[in-house]
């Protein structure tokens, strides 16, 4: 299976390295509360200004973050569309185990029913 378009892939290979970092996760899930300044997103994490900064700019890169600016103030808000590709493309996969599950499921109550029918086998 593969994606419809090259750029699609792309963005989602940008989407998926940007979330694999526990930080950039962190910062993301900040932003779920509404835009906030640079300062007041590094404060919770042991770690200098530009550290954050460089999270904050694989964040864009990915287009998981914008970032404005106003006057002193920079703020950040999260973009949660390239979010949307990559459940999408992780739903593909969810229905796969889903139906694995199932055919477990029924291999499981078959094999219930035989050791009921047989009765079970004294060691």
């Amino acid at each position: 299976m593969t994606d419809r378009a090259p750029w699609k892939s792309e963005r989602l290979n940008a989407t998926f390295a940007a979330l694999a970092d526990p930080t950039r996760r962190a910062i993301l899930a900040r932003l779920t509360l509404g835009e906030v300044s640079v300062t007041e997103l590094a404060e919770p994490f042991d770690m200098s200004l530009p550290a954050v900064s460089k999270h904050l700019k694989v964040l864009e890169r990915a287009g998981l973050i914008a970032r404005g600016r106003e006057a002193q103030w920079r703020p950040c808000r999260l973009d949660a569309g390239p979010m949307k590709d990559a459940a999408e493309w992780l739903d593909r996969y969810r229905r796969f185990w889903e139906e694995s599950f199932d055919r477990l499921d029924v291999y499981l109550h078959k094999l219930q029913r035989k050791e009921r029918k047989h009765g079970r086998k004294k060691k």
